[in-house]
């Protein structure tokens, strides 16, 4: 699982003494394991795609974290938010090409608005960014 080369990452981080990738890995990985406490708490298990659900909020939040500290002048601060964005990327899956996207919608035998989504969500959940899918799909109408 996904988890399990976080935690190696984490672990190699801790080795090489990088303090942005530690305390980055660190973050995602506990908010994975709450996350996964509250699904068994409803008998559900956490998969790999609730992981990268966690990396993508996790990223979303230090891109609103960096745009503070460039308001305030804080450099050093940013250059660090960056790396750890560049490692968090690093474990996200290829996301899905607009002509990728554009290719799966054109095979589907119904090209309304909420059977599109609904496909993608199923089948494509992480893979494809649910905004750009819209777009698309509105643009095929």
């Amino acid at each position: 699982m996904l988890i399990e080369t976080l935690k190696k990452a984490n672990m190699d981080a801790l080795r090489s003494k990088d303090t942005d990738a530690r305390a980055v890995l660190s973050v995602v990985i506990n908010k994975y394991n709450l996350f996964a406490i509250e699904q068994k708490a409803v008998s559900k298990e956490a998969t790999d795609s609730d992981l990268i659900s966690v990396l993508s909020k996790v990223i979303k939040e230090l891109g609103d974290e960096r745009e503070g500290y460039l308001k305030v002048g804080n450099a050093a601060r940013v250059e660090s938010i960056n790396r750890q964005e560049a490692v968090l990327k690093s474990f996200l899956p290829q996301m899905m090409s607009e002509e990728d996207i554009k290719k799966e919608i054109l095979a589907l035998a119904d090209h309304s608005i909420p059977s599109v989504m609904k496909h993608f969500k199923t089948n494509f959940s992480g893979k494809a960014d649910m905004g750009l899918v819209n777009k698309v799909a509105r643009t095929l109408q």
